[in-house]
């Protein structure tokens, strides 16, 4: 088989020379479109830079020295757009916009974009954009957010970048355009996003544009472009001819615009149209842009086995190149052989370019790899550039509606709201958003009265759609907002995971950490609900978080702890741009009580701001000092451990009891120093054997050579059934009390505990009877 990078190559040349070439699909003129002969040479010269550095990446990939060679051949009119818009337009684009980059680049002073996309490919640790990480298009420079191989996921969080451009104006945070401590997008920014044909059918991609279209139909301003680049095929699967068109032309609230994406000078005007319909009306543009792709999907791809030779050569024919070299001679700006030198000037010039790159150093130790894992710490001007005091007169208002039960102990739903509250009221940048968590104030009322204190714009519900939820959250993060999503049951978060762990976790990794995604996610979860519910609102597993590099995840077991994790965690989230995940146990957000009715004991004292010292230590906690037993739990475990702790002391069993609160990292160090302390040490769990924390947990006790007396008590691998059934697959303290025993070598046979069922170990919970109106309930 002939080597078709070769032949597209040579084939340039020769068709040029012949004047063989494509015909039009329009008879516009650079002039026609407000584009000198100039600028017309220069995108040429950016087509003809893109394609050399696909060819080249495939040379060097036979040489071993790149490892990335999925190309932009044939998506070269990116070129045109990227014109269009301005430079500090944040772009989000998918993985064949490499024109689009360079174009992008010659708009901004100092950029190497050639000498930078060839350290990309040689996964040298001197690529700015992803340190030898990946092979990414990106630029913190170009406003471009690094873009991996995660088909479409970028469109919900492009979706929430536009939302975010209007809303920072509204909320009146841009205090200077021109200062360096502004984290914001100027107010008059649109944002570019590009994907193709094939993702335009994944879920994330529809998602995203019905909520734009969904916003938009409420006059809510979305100055957003996307650019569907639609080349008729997905690796080896054809679009159905019209499929695009018929699918997006007619979407209400966007407007629908074509163009022959293999014409730059349609292409730039198409363009232009979009520009004034998003930056001046605020609306959104999908643009469908023809295109073609060439050289396969990637290097490794064998073409010819799904696509007969003949096409292929009539699709090599269309190649965008020989378009605009038709434009050149055409418009008598170029003749055939100043436009052959450009090509192998080119050609010249990257390939001396990679001799160079390819010596560069490469990542060499795990250390160097982590590095961006956990992202920067910012300075504390511009940490701080959204805190503000909130003086005593101005809390007293805030919290008038709870005056006669401000000094009172309250239950673990009541405390959040209330820090959350407080919180809203000294970042004025923090936004919440979620399902239902406006006038309703939540399922279970934790964001009650938050949106009459501070208004739609910062306490936003959503449509029903989680993908979009965490999408408008991490593009708030890209724009300076502080978000603060509810996702309203954990078992939902599974229909959007890939925002948090291929989007939202990776970025600060892919860019070196030069771009992040702050924010607090709020779960409610965890099983023992009762009232209602089964699965699908007592999920019990979070393991889809535990393995996330850098992710922090929070798990407060009662109220005072739930508030100053939560200080914490938006605490960490704005100095040090960090992700956490806080889950909020269902069961315990109404209970009041602890070992018997109206004690009280699971109720807490709200300490005000000015009262806390807040720090971003991720601790343990520690009830008991027993000798006899360490117990080590969380959330749900932890409640149900002291409980038992009681029996277990009656019957002459001191314990110590370890609340893990955060969940990832662990404080090793902290459990260990408890642990040690002890005879014995029991892992109560409330989640699933296979894949719950307790296997970690075993496994750094027995790391730490702590493999004395060890054991766990976990739930069931099975999912939550409704009603009583559930308490057959869930730790109880019968079966707490009963482990502990055995563990310890109690003499005496285990007997069922008079602890009542676990229908009363979680008492005082009305609130959990409601009514659910929300359709996803």
């Amino acid at each position: 088989m002939l080597d078709r990078n070769v032949l597209v190559k040579e084939n340039f040349i020769k068709f040029v020379r012949a004047g063989n070439l494509p015909a039009s699909s329009c008879s516009l003129k650079p002039s026609d479109v407000g584009l000198t002969d100039t600028a017309v040479i220069d995108l040429f010269e950016t087509q003809v830079m893109s394609r050399h550095l696909d060819l080249q990446s495939r040379i060097m990939q036979k040489k071993g020295q790149s490892f990335y060679t999925i190309g932009s051949s044939g998506h070269e009119g990116n070129a045109a757009y990227a014109q269009a818009f301005r430079p500090t337009d944040m772009a989000f684009l998918h993985y064949r916009s490499g024109a689009f980059v360079i174009q992008r680049s010659k708009q901004v002073p100092g950029q190497t974009p050639l000498y930078d996309m060839l350290l990309s490919f040689a996964a040298s640790k001197d690529d700015p954009i992803s340190g030898g990480r990946h092979k990414v298009l990106g630029s913190k420079a170009l406003s471009i957010p690094p873009q991996t191989s995660t088909i479409a996921s970028h469109l919900p969080k492009a979706m929430g970048a536009a939302f975010s451009v209007p809303l920072v104006e509204r909320l009146d945070l841009v205090k200077d355009e021109a200062s360096q401590m502004t984290q914001h997008m100027p107010t008059d920014s649109i944002i570019v996003c590009n994907f193709g044909d094939a993702s335009s059918n994944h879920s994330t991609t529809q998602g995203a544009i019905n909520s734009t279209a969904w916003a938009a139909y409420q006059s809510i301003p979305m100055p957003i472009v996307y650019v569907c680049e639609d080349n008729g095929i997905g690796i080896s699967t054809s679009t159905p001819d019209g499929w695009i068109a018929a699918n997006y032309k007619d979407r209400v609230g966007i407007t629908y615009l074509h163009c022959d994406g293999l014409n730059i000078l349609d292409t730039y005007q198409c363009a232009k149209r979009a520009e004034v319909i998003a930056r001046d009306q605020r609306k959104p543009v999908f643009m469908h842009v023809r295109t073609v792709r060439l050289l396969g999907h990637a290097g490794s791809d064998a073409e010819f086995v799904y696509r007969d030779v003949a096409d292929i050569e009539a699709n090599e024919f269309q190649d965008p190149l020989l378009h605009t070299a038709r434009i050149l001679l055409e418009n008598n700006i170029l003749d055939a052989e100043a436009i052959i030198k450009i090509y192998q000037g080119v050609e010249q010039r990257i390939a001396c370019i990679a001799e160079q790159a390819v010596t560069k150093p490469k990542l060499e130790t795990a250390s160097q790899v982590e590095a961006s894992i956990i992202p920067p710490t910012l300075s504390a001007d511009i940490s701080g550039q959204h805190l503000q005091i909130v003086s005593d007169e101005q809390r007293q208002k805030l919290f008038s509606h709870e005056k006669h039960n401000i000094k009172k102990k309250q239950h673990l739903a009541k405390l959040i709201n209330w820090a959350l509250m407080d919180l809203m009221a000294e970042n004025k940048n923090m936004v919440m958003c979620g399902e239902d968590i406006a006038k309703k104030g939540g399922v279970y009322n934790v964001t009650a009265k938050l949106s009459e204190r501070f208004g739609k714009n910062r306490v936003i519900n959503t449509l029903l759609d989680e993908q979009s939820i965490l999408g408008l959250a991490i593009g708030m993060a890209h724009n300076g907002l502080l978000p603060v999503p509810e996702i309203q049951f954990l078992a939902y978060v599974h229909n959007a995971e890939d925002q948090i762990r291929g989007e939202a976790a990776t970025l600060p990794f892919f860019s070196n950490g030069q771009y992040t995604n702050p924010m607090v996610l709020r779960v409610a979860g965890l099983a023992y609900q009762k009232g209602f519910g089964g699965h699908f609102h007592n999920d019990n597993s979070f393991a889809v978080f535990r393995d996330i590099p850098g992710l922090i995840l929070a798990c407060p077991s009662n109220g005072a702890d739930a508030v100053e994790m939560m200080r914490t965690s938006v605490k960490l989230a704005r100095e040090q741009q960090r992700m956490v995940i806080f889950l909020e146990p269902i069961a315990l957000y109404m209970t009041k009580d602890l070992h018997d009715e109206g004690d009280g004991l699971w109720t807490s004292q709200y300490v005000a701001p000015a009262e806390s010292n807040t720090t971003t230590n991720l601790e343990i906690s520690t009830y008991g000092k027993g000798s006899e037993l360490c117990i080590i739990t969380y959330g749900n475990g932890y409640y149900l451990s002291r409980k038992a702790e009681k029996i277990l002391k009656q019957q002459g069993i001191n314990c110590r009891i370890v609340d893990l609160r955060w969940l990832a990292p662990l404080d090793e160090k902290g459990i260990i120093e408890q642990a040690s302390q002890c005879k014995n040490i029991l892992i109560v769990d409330e989640c699933r054997q296979t894949g719950s924390i307790s296997e970690a947990l075993f496994a750094m006790l027995v790391e730490a050579n702590l493999a004395k007396s060890i054991s766990r008590i976990t739930a069931k691998d099975s999912f939550i059934p409704l009603g009583a059934a559930a308490n057959h697959v869930l730790p109880s303290v019968e079966g707490i009390v009963n482990a502990a025993k055995e563990l310890i070598g109690d003499s005496k046979s285990s007997v069922p505990v008079n602890s009542g069922s676990l229908a009363t170990d979680f008492n005082a919970m009305n609130l959990l009877k409601q009514e659910i109106t929300n359709d996803e309930c």
